[in-house]
């Protein structure tokens, strides 16, 4: 794969994508987690794919390839994070209302716009489950910016995130401004899973945020530890479901997400044997 990585161009794009990718996804996957927020990934995931179908109607049925599908479902994606902060705050007793909702309004939108566009075609399929050769140089650039956008703001904001992720009171009480730190957050959610979707399809893109924050979890003794553990687990997963992808010739979500699963169960059966030997050495 060396030689053709230095050949041909999409693979150069489609790796640097992917370790831009595993380094943001589960960055921000582990607020996502200890949030208790791991479902809105999936909500707006779905929002992305109303987008993209949009996208694609747009181009097949009126020649407006202008509007491309990656930036209609980024679109899309934001406006749904919108919708989502705002039905928040509206049923604040019960907040977990709002991601149900938007998952529900983002499959209606792509079975509707699938459909006045005569059906499944080849573009959408790569959108549901990834592709090694979908990334463009524009794409790349377009995810690196999403890239530093993501860093700057974890670095400026990471105090009142972090305040905010395990106690909202008090983080209020301290003088942080939790509804706009929500909506920052959220949005970047929604760029994120957007950016992703190249890489690891819509159907997907929520256990590239979540596995890795999983399989950390369980070895980590910390936040900050949480969050390095993700990012390397994020990366192997990336990096080898890509190459195995391209070999098999198969889409690469499936490879990325099988690899985050056996990490997890890697790490789960680590911390299960450590256990065990603690307790034995302490019984001796």
């Amino acid at each position: 794969m060396l030689t053709q990585f230095f050949t041909y161009e999409f693979l150069q794009n489609t790796f640097y994508t992917g370790l831009l990718i595993g380094f943001i996804a589960p960055l921000l996957g582990t607020f996502v987690v200890v949030r208790r927020l791991s479902l809105i990934a999936d909500a707006l995931s779905h929002v992305t794919l109303g987008g993209i179908a949009f996208g694609l109607l747009m181009e097949k049925k009126y020649g407006l390839a202008i509007i491309s599908p990656f930036y209609s479902g980024m679109f899309f994606s934001v406006i749904g994070s919108m919708f989502v902060e705002r039905l928040r705050s509206v049923y604040k007793a019960y907040q977990e209302l709002a991601i149900p909702i938007i998952l529900s309004g983002g499959v209606g939108l792509s079975v509707i716009f699938i459909s006045l566009a005569d059906g499944f075609n080849t573009d959408l399929y790569s959108y549901l489950f990834g592709s090694v050769s979908a990334v463009s140089r524009n794409d790349l650039w377009s995810i690196l910016t999403i890239t530093i956008i993501v860093l700057f703001v974890i670095i400026l904001f990471y105090k009142e995130l972090f305040m905010l992720s395990f106690d909202e009171e008090h983080a209020v009480v301290s003088g942080i401004h939790a509804k706009r730190i929500h909506f920052i957050f959220i949005v970047l959610v929604a760029l994120v899973i957007s950016a992703s979707i190249r890489i690891v399809g819509v159907l997907l893109v929520s256990a590239l945020m979540t596995l890795p924050v999983a399989a950390s979890i369980r070895i980590a003794k910390g936040f900050k530890q949480t969050i390095f553990y993700s990012v390397i687990f994020g990366e192997l997963s990336v990096i080898i479901g890509l190459v195995t992808g391209y070999y098999f010739e198969i889409p690469p979500g499936g490879t990325i997400v099988m690899t985050s699963i056996f990490i997890l169960l890697i790490t789960i059966g680590l911390k299960k044997a450590w256990d065990y030997f603690t307790r034995r050495k302490a019984i001796i």
